[in-house]
């Protein structure tokens, strides 16, 4: 189990990113001397992923792989997460020139980088800033230490240790033998040389025995104290003087609890009295090497706690020093490390100190880490507005997905949305996302169930652990429903119509557009004269000035208003829901109109027909009494009945009414038929369309008339004795115009006019 849990830590900690340090001379970051152990940290952008030490003393250079490290008192720690590697080393380490107040280090540091093999030296001398206690345990995170001073030894209590050592007394009467001890069996002595074989370090130094050990060894054994997991060596090692025994007692006890995750915290516990008769026991605790009294670790938040002889040390996740990694493995997951450091000081009865410091790289499990999405949408702005949050600072957004379309971060200058980052209170990060509900990118479709238009958004965001190799996809979608508003063209004015444009949306096929009643086709564009396109953007179509569809006002010589609709239509009810309106002035020296309810408007200029000499003149019709309602030199304005004021009536497929402005030199006393000089004027209108026309005898056409102004010397024609060639074989109801009244009667096929009953007869020419 604890052999796994290690794998799993190293594991995870191989595939963490560097981060960037505050990089001192050639690379190292920190080197310090501390109470026990001499510490210095590299920074790994310099050394590689993968460097190598050395420990090098008079006999030669010594290489510190992982076996070699625990049995000499070295712990090289890789710290990738940091982006640094750490070396701590025993004051009591091998190869170190020691006495009992300074320790000389001296190191190679191997880096190979883009394929060179580089070494560097690394030298320190340290003196402990406190003095050494009677007994000092070190439990290091990958070995064991005790070393005790000679005088605290020397009163050694006998007890049934004391027969473990008889059979040795007269073999070897003054050399250091060891034995080792576990529960109900006692091993065989052996001399500190065949003892460092089997992986032990025994040693004498000034004033002090040094005892170490890895974990795991096969003199080691598992015990538990108040529940708690203990891993204890006991060595005995003595030697005889003369006639006398010196026995010292090494223990080497640590708490090899893993720790545990509880409500916000990680959990460790260690038994209060690793060491037996112990009166009192004090504690501090901290994290990466620096120590807080026990009140002040309680103040920033740590538990320290006794319950049944046993220390409970809790951190808190966001304890200052601890650190919060994020792993991906198809989610997101989150974990805390902590690189802590406990010291135990206990007094027995003797008043003797024990020290024990503990290194524990605390890892808490993986745990799910939710993301938040929250639709910040606000329909009357018309903009989707997505929040991210709650992404680990560890983490980076580095591509989203619209609607299946791709795009990396950061976005170009010149994109249609916008995603902006900020770092919340929690130092967790937050992406907003902003996009228009008219985005290309944005689905739109009509909604039947709502009967609204739905605007839809589908977000996969890609984040990533920069050095990691698995992205996290995170998807969500967001929609809008809106009520969907009939379109409205946009319409312009030109000097020969208009022209109305309308952009496609969605939501054209709810919608038909007419002309009145008429739908807006292209055969009904064909016969009415108007102009149109229709590609997959827009429509464009141009009424030309007197097409079917304009409402005329205010005519005159200056000009005209002219108005054009164009009606949208519910497209299965043919309900009309809105129009687009628009009024133009116009400007033209001639024109005329032939209104649906028979009034013939027209604007002649008939300067090319009256001589300059003659003015100025009096201008009317065929029937004199009908004058201009408007005269501007050679330009005037009539507007009168078509069958009125002496016009002529043709029929040939279609019915023409045609009269002529003519003029009077107002000295002349000539009769107007005695000119012949003038502007032909006429309107034809489709017989189809004046169904009422022969049936109640009242003008109205379904459709305006066509005009045309023929500029011509024509001779007034005499009326006829005989019928024009017509291809009619029956006569033909027609209204005659008398007065401001149209009154019934029949054209025979001889092209005479008989009123009804009771009218008078007259005549009119049929052409």
């Amino acid at each position: 189990m604890t052999f796994m849990l290690g794998f799993g830590v190293a594991l995870i900690l191989s595939m963490w990113t560097t981060v960037g340090c505050d990089v001192l001379a050639q690379g190292v970051l920190q080197m310090e001397c501390r109470e026990h152990y001499f510490m210095v940290a590299i920074d790994l952008a310099v050394t590689g992923p993968n460097p190598q030490f050395e420990a090098v003393d008079m006999t030669g250079v010594h290489a510190l792989t992982e076996k070699y490290a625990a049995e000499c008192g070295y712990s090289i720690n890789i710290l990738s997460f940091l982006g640094l590697v750490e070396l701590r080393a025993s004051y009591f380490s091998c190869h170190t020139k020691k006495n009992d107040e300074t320790f000389v280090f001296n190191f190679n540091v191997n880096t190979s980088i883009d394929g060179k093999e580089v070494t560097n030296t690394l030298n320190a001398t340290c003196s402990p800033p406190l003095p050494w206690a009677p007994r000092e345990v070190s439990c290091e995170v990958n070995y064991m230490e005790v070393s005790v001073q000679y005088e605290s030894a020397c009163p050694h209590k006998l007890s049934e240790d004391w027969s473990s050592v008889r059979p040795a007394y007269s073999t070897s009467p003054s050399e250091w033998q060891v034995t080792f001890q576990k529960p109900d069996v006692v091993l065989a002595p052996m001399n500190f040389t065949e003892a460092r074989k089997q992986g032990y370090l025994l040693e004498l130094t000034n004033g002090r025995f040094v005892f170490r050990t890895p974990y795991g060894q096969p003199d080691s054994y598992i015990t538990k104290e108040n529940g708690v997991q203990v891993e204890v060596v006991h060595a005995s090692i003595f030697s005889r003087r003369g006639w006398f025994v010196i026995i010292v007692d090494l223990v080497a006890a640590c708490s090899t609890n893993q720790g545990m995750s509880s409500d916000g915290y990680m959990m460790w516990d260690t038994p209060e009295a690793l060491y037996s008769s112990v009166s009192t026991t004090q504690f501090s605790i901290g994290l990466n090497g620096d120590l807080l009294g026990q009140e002040n670790a309680k103040q920033n938040g740590f538990i320290v706690e006794k319950h049944n002889n046993t220390v409970r040390i809790g951190i808190p996740y966001n304890a200052v020093g601890g650190y919060r990694k994020t792993f991906v493995d198809g989610g997101i997951f989150e974990f805390h490390i902590f690189l802590m450091y406990l010291k135990q000081v206990s007094v027995d009865d003797y008043r003797r100190e024990t020290v024990v410091r503990f290194h524990r790289t605390l890892v808490t499990p993986l745990t799910p880490y939710p993301l938040v999405t929250e639709d910040q949408t606000v329909l009357q702005d018309g903009v989707f507005t997505v929040f991210l949050g709650n992404v680990p600072d560890d983490m980076e957004l580095t591509s989203i997905q619209l609607n299946g379309q791709q795009f990396k971060l950061p976005l170009p200058s010149d994109s249609t949305f916008m995603i902006t980052e900020e770092v919340q209170p929690d130092n967790t990060y937050s992406y907003t996302l902003k996009m228009l509900f008219s985005d290309p990118l944005v689905v739109q479709e009509f909604s039947k169930e709502h009967a609204a238009m739905l605007h839809q958004l589908n977000i996969n965001y890609t984040l990533m652990v920069p050095g990691g190799s698995e992205p996290y996809h995170y998807t969500t979608s967001v929609t809008a429903l809106l009520d969907v508003s009939p379109p409205v063209f946009e319409a312009n004015c030109t000097a020969s119509g208009i022209t109305f444009m309308l952009g496609h949306q969605p939501s054209d096929y709810l919608w038909e557009f007419s002309i009145g009643t008429d739908l807006l086709t292209m055969e009904l564009v064909t016969r009415r004269g108007y102009i149109m396109s229709n590609n997959s953007q827009t429509l464009v179509l141009t009424a030309p000035l007197f097409t079917r569809g304009f409402d005329y006002r205010d005519v005159s010589l200056r000009g005209f208003y002219g108005t054009f609709e164009i009606l949208v239509r519910d497209h299965d009810t043919s309900r009309v829901r809105a129009s687009t309106i628009k009024t133009c002035f116009f400007e033209s020296r001639e024109f005329i109109m032939c209104s649906t309810d028979g009034m013939m408007t027209v604007a002649a200029d008939l300067s090319g027909v009256v001589p300059s000499g003659q003015m100025p003149v009096n201008f009317h019709l065929y029937n004199k009494l009908c004058v201009p309602n408007e005269v501007n030199g050679t330009r005037v304005l009539f507007s009168f009945p078509v069958n009125s004021c002496g016009s002529v009536v043709k029929l040939r497929g279609n019915v023409t009414y045609k009269n002529k402005i003519l003029y009077t030199p107002k000295k002349n006393k000539l009769r107007s038929r005695d000119n012949n000089e003038g502007v032909t004027v006429q309107c034809t209108y489709s017989i189809n369309s004046l169904s009422r026309l022969f049936s109640v005898f009242k003008f109205e056409s379904d459709t305006e008339g066509v005009g045309n102004i023929i500029h011509s010397v024509q001779t007034t024609p005499a009326l006829p004795t005989t019928a024009a060639p017509l291809q009619i074989r029956m006569p033909i109801h027609l209204p005659a115009y008398q007065g401001n009244q149209y009154i019934s009667g029949i054209y025979d096929l001889a092209g005479s006019f008989r009123k009804g009953k009771g009218s008078r007869q007259g005549k009119k020419n049929i052409l």
